[in-house]
Formats: structure tokens, C-alpha cells, sequence
């Protein structure tokens, strides 16, 4: 039995990077599949939105003089191949999966609505869905939470690698205490940057509760569908 049908699964591109510098580690993409097969076997419905950062940041791209608009296509696309990569990797270990696009870019992936999504999602394959909201100025995280909308999915849950939200960022200060639950409005009081405020706020406004989680431990995805108390549980 899982806790939850349907999610909306967000994984960060720099975890991809693994132990490495840049890129793709193979080791952590094939951990990431493995997971993730385990919750398809159990019956869940499973939609996936990848980052960017692992290739390239359009952010961080403005910042030394790209266009900022140029520099967020950039960033779509460095989405769209981390996403053929855990495709390849989900598919060589026997789990069907689609890649979706915000762009239109066939054969690379087919173009993204919602209707096609959750077709498939009932069909029992994984769904990843690629190049952010299609949009510049826009974030993954936005993209995650857009899509977890539309698709109806149970809950967003988030993998880091950080075991959940805490009062301050752990890995700087040894003092910060986590939280197991707290509410989107504690976020903005407290000023917590869980995602950025543009994807908390469409979360908060249609109901779509978040895990924010360590997906670099082997076995926590399975937990949190199996409703331990893995991470922070984010609410209204």
C-alpha cells in the first residue's frame, strides 16, 4: 500500500552531478532509477520534473552576461537532457517512461498537456516532464509545482540533499533545527527559502502539499510512500 496515488516528483539537477563537478554521475542517475522503480512496483502513479543546474543555470548565465531569455532556453534544454537520461536509465531497467516537452522538439520528446500526461501516468509509465513551464523567468521549481497542479497529483515531493526544512541552512549552521511539519505560511513569515516564493504560492493556493526530503539516501523515496516520517511535510 502507498500513502499517496499519483505524485509530482522534483529532483534537483546538481544532485545528478553525484560525486562529480559537472554533469551527470551514471552511479547517482542509476541509485535515482532504482528508487523510483521501487515506488512504480507499488503501485504509484509517478511524474517526474528534472533541473537544470547540473549543465547550465540561466540565472547564473545572466549574471556573466548572457540574455536572460537566451540563457533560460539554455537552462530548458539542460532539463530536457537530464530528463533522456533518466528516461534511459528507468528504461534499461525495465520501467516504461515518456518525456515530455514545454517546447515543441519531436522526436526528442513529445510536446506536454496535461490530458496526455495523466493518460499515460494511467497507463502505469513514468512520466518526465521536461523544459520547465516552456517560459523564461520561470524556475524548475515552478515548473514542478505547475505541473503537480495539472496533473492532480496527491502531493510534490521534493529530493535533496538535505533531510527536510530546517531554520537555517544546516550545512552552515550546526545550531539549525529541522522541522517534521510546517505550514506555507510559517515559510513566508520565516522567510525560508524552501523553493522560490512564485512556486510556494501556487502551491499553497491550490492545496498541493510538499516532502521535502534526502533522495541521495537509498530507500527514502519508498518511505515516504509508505507514509514514514521521512523529511518535512509542507501544508496549508
Amino acid at each position: 500500500m502507498t500513502a499517496y496515488k499519483r505524485i509530482l516528483l522534483k529532483l534537483s539537477g546538481e544532485s545528478l552531478m553525484g560525486g562529480k563537478q559537472y554533469g551527470i554521475d551514471e552511479v547517482r542517475l542509476n541509485e535515482y532509477a532504482e528508487q523510483i522503480k521501487e515506488i512504480v512496483e507499488m503501485g504509484t502513479q509517478v511524474g517526474i520534473v528534472i533541473g537544470g543546474g547540473n549543465i547550465f543555470r540561466g540565472l547564473s548565465g545572466a549574471s556573466k552576461g548572457f540574455d536572460r531569455v537566451k540563457g533560460d532556453q539554455m537552462g530548458m534544454l539542460a532539463t530536457v537532457i537530464n530528463s533522456l537520461a533518466l528516461s534511459s536509465a528507468l528504461t534499461a531497467i525495465g520501467v516504461p517512461t515518456k518525456v515530455l516537452t514545454a517546447i515543441r522538439m519531436e522526436p526528442i520528446g513529445e510536446f506536454y498537456n496535461k490530458w496526455r500526461a495523466i493518460e499515460l501516468l494511467e497507463q502505469g509509465q513514468v512520466v518526465i516532464m521536461s523544459g520547465g513551464t516552456g517560459n523564461p523567468f520561470f524556475t524548475t521549481d515552478t515548473g514542478s509545482s505547475l505541473r503537480g497542479i495539472e496533473i492532480e497529483a496527491d502531493v510534490m515531493l521534493k529530493g535533496t540533499r538535505v533531510d527536510g526544512i530546517y531554520t537555517a541552512d544546516p550545512e552552515k549552521d550546526p545550531t539549525a533545527t529541522k522541522f517534521t511539519d510546517i505550514t506555507y505560511d510559517e515559510i513566508y513569515t520565516r522567510g525560508l527559502k524552501v523553493m522560490d516564493l512564485t512556486a510556494t504560492t501556487m502551491c499553497k493556493e491550490n492545496n498541493l502539499p510538499i516532502i521535502v526530503f534526502d533522495m541521495d539516501t537509498n530507500g527514502n523515496l519508498k518511505k515516504v510512500m509508505r507514509g514514514d516520517t521521512i523529511g518535512t511535510y509542507v501544508h496549508n
